[in-house]
């Protein structure tokens, strides 16, 4: 089995065989993605493998770069400029600021340029009724426009489809028998949720990642045939969870961007091997920083995200904060004279000043190479030799007044503040505490920073897996193989409605299952949002039994709802009816998973370091210590502070005072006098 997830600065590749695993992390390349793809595969003897699973950032990129196919619109006569208003939201930082415009709003850079978008005759009610016909001689006008524009794609949205879908089918028929053999969204397929804007924004989304995905697939495709790669190809969506790569071409919004997803799906997988049910997850690349939280061995799920700020799109998602931290991060002088950390990236072009590729400018990994964190020579598997001379004059060529070793100092520091204030962030906002829960420290430069984080945060330890520096990509080979459909529908939940939900869930199932070309064992989960009648906001993924919805379900769910509300806000509405908004099924198909192998324990021979090193210029007084290879440590070796922990494509630091305990399945568990509860 094979899994890559593609990141900002690097394209990690796992290659699995029974307890078997291994790793080859090479530099993304932008102009040609899916060759470092199959190279990197190919370093790992491609030919043999069977599953090839695949996550990327491609169609985030190219959102975030606007580097987008021309794409037409055909929304619903005075619904021409529902993308531009977005939601009408504002960030916190632009509350008072006059100036402050969506980026993907037509001041700015819009996805879709206005003359793009055309206005259609028609309207559905929301009651699914018929207002006014589709004018198909205005509407076939409007395609001519876009004929002429020579658009690659359409996305059509009409009002209220998603309770009758007529309008939006004769007009795909029509858009096609102008402009030929074109990818088409339609909302009532991509979206079939009550949100206009949601659905206009996911169905355009949805239509630019057909065009790119398509080519993006077709090319990945022919490399790994050429490479000698037979077996089966999914994607992973924003949840995690894998779809082929045909069907991922059906409903590519969902496959937007997968990699921080996985890595949570990862750390759940571990963490129940070895009973940490509920986990801080901090995947610390060379770009970004990815928070999420596992609460009872379970992600928490969102039924909507953002690619950008209020730009949404409605699919399942593992609920990610990234932030602009990592080992790429820049180290400048801010207007005032103050040294700050990111949140600008180097990347990995031209990456750090150390990398000698031309970056002039230092960042947190020259901080770690100057500190003695890191040494020159075994970085990235040896695939990187750091120059510290060029991390040196990058530091020294700073406009500060601030001594040399301030300026490494004090930027470590900011670092490591940076990454503790948004894992206390994603904390509170998610009313957890932090004592109750791991770090789970993952990411090239996660085990290299995290720990030094403990005590910022409160938490209870510092987890440290196997294979840190491409944990997201092991967590594709712990997913699961799901497909879902969702579906609009007012319905207050009584008695009386109870055949209705029942033929909505029926009829959901009934087309996913039919949709399915598997002989592998099959679980559906039913679920839906509702709310409170009133409210605006729904509450997400209430609990629907199994069979038929009759009176004793209705009940149920009702129970239901009241119960997850009381567990999500702390408070009870018992008085109030229930309305269901969206219905969702999830199916779930049986598939390989990776297994962790278990570490001996230690004989007789002891554990003894490698070699040592000298860490400086981040602490008072230079201080000599001990480098242990990962390879040679034993379930239940214990290491004290302060110490480094080398590995092929990741370094542990851990901090004094600090102690690791080396679990059965090789992971290290760093804790801290305060976290063990000693008294100083």
């Amino acid at each position: 089995m094979f899994s890559v997830d593609v990141g900002g600065t690097f394209t990690d590749v796992v290659a699995v065989s029974g307890s078997d695993i291994r790793t080859v992390k090479v530099s993304t390349d932008y102009s040609a993605i899916y060759d470092a793809v199959v190279g990197g595969a190919k370093e790992l003897g491609l030919e043999n493998g069977t599953i090839f699973n695949h996550a990327s950032t491609h169609g985030l990129n190219a959102v975030i770069t606007r580097k987008l196919p021309k794409i037409g619109v055909l929304a619903t006569v005075g619904h021409r400029d529902t993308l531009d208003h977005g939601s009408v939201f504002r960030p916190m930082k632009a509350l008072l600021d006059p100036n402050w415009r969506r980026e993907f709003g037509d001041a700015r850079r819009p996805l879709v340029e206005r003359y793009l978008r055309r206005t259609i005759h028609e309207r559905i009610k929301a009651d699914g009724s018929v207002l006014f016909r589709l004018d198909e001689d205005q509407a076939r006008a409007e395609i001519n426009v876009l004929a002429k524009c020579n658009v690659e794609g359409v996305a059509i949205m009409l009002m209220n489809s998603y309770v009758n879908d007529t309008n939006e089918l004769r007009l795909r028929e029509l858009v096609r028998e102008i402009l030929g053999d074109i990818p088409v969204s339609i909302s009532s397929e991509v979206s079939p949720i009550a949100h206009e804007y949601a659905r206009a924004s996911t169905t355009t989304i949805d239509a630019c990642m057909k065009i790119l995905f398509s080519d993006y697939i077709e090319k990945l495709e022919g490399g790994l045939s050429k490479a000698g790669f037979n077996g089966a190809l999914n994607f992973a969506d924003c949840a995690a969870t894998l779809v082929p790569a045909d069907r991922a071409l059906i409903q590519p919004f969902r496959i937007v961007f997968a990699g921080p997803a996985a890595g949570t799906v990862a750390s759940a997988d571990f963490g129940r091997m070895i009973g940490e049910q509920d986990l801080l997850c901090s995947d610390v690349g060379g770009t970004s920083c990815d928070i999420s939280l596992v609460t009872n061995g379970a992600p928490y799920l969102s039924t909507t995200f953002e690619l950008e700020h209020d730009l949404v799109v409605s699919a399942l998602a593992n609920d990610v904060t990234s932030v602009g931290a990592g080992g790429g991060s820049i180290v400048q002088i801010g207007s005032s004279g103050e040294l700050q950390v990111g949140p600008d990236s180097a990347g990995s072009t031209p990456g750090p000043a150390c990398y000698g590729k031309g970056g002039t400018q230092p960042t947190t990994t020259d901080t770690c190479l100057l500190a003695g964190i890191i040494e020159p020579a075994g970085f990235a598997d040896g695939r990187i030799a750091l120059d510290i001379d060029k991390s040196r004059e990058a530091f020294e060529a700073l406009d500060t007044d601030f001594t040399y070793q301030e300026r490494v100092r004090y930027a470590y520091e900011l670092g490591l503040h940076n990454l503790a204030e948004a894992m206390t962030n994603v904390a509170i906002k998610n009313g957890i505490d932090p004592r109750e829960y791991s770090l789970m420290a993952y990411g090239a430069a996660g085990p290299m920073l995290l720990p030094a984080t403990l005590d910022l945060v409160h938490a209870k330890s510092v987890i440290v897996p196997p294979h840190p520096g491409l944990f997201s990509a092991l967590g594709l080979l712990a997913a699961e193989q799901v497909y879902t459909s969702n579906r609009g529908a007012y319905t207050f939940l009584v008695p009386e409605n109870a055949a209705k939900i029942d033929a909505i869930y029926a009829d959901m199932e009934q087309a996913l299952l039919e949709s399915l070309d598997t002989d592998r064992e099959v679980t559906i989960v039913r679920s839906l949002d509702a709310r409170l009648a009133g409210q605006e906001f729904d509450m997400p993924f209430i609990e629907v039994p199994d069979g038929l919805v009759d009176a004793d379900a209705i009940a149920a769910i009702i129970r239901n709802f009241h119960d997850t509300y009381f567990a999500r806000t702390g408070s009870r509405f018992e008085a109030f009816a229930v309305e269901g908004v969206t219905y969702r099924i999830q199916a779930t198909v049986a598939s390989e998973k990776v297994e962790y192998p278990q570490l001996p324990a230690r004989g007789a021979q002891p554990l003894s370091p490698v070699r040592s090193t000298t860490i400086q210029l981040i602490v008072d007084t230079p201080v000599q210590v001990p480098v242990y290879n990962r390879l040679d440590l034993c379930a239940g070796d214990r290491i004290e502070g302060p110490a480094i922990v080398s590995e092929k494509l990741s370094t542990t630091h851990i901090t004094a005072g600090q102690r690791v305990d080396v679990g059965l399945h090789g992971e290290l568990v760093i804790t801290s006098p305060a976290s063990r509860g000693e008294q100083k």
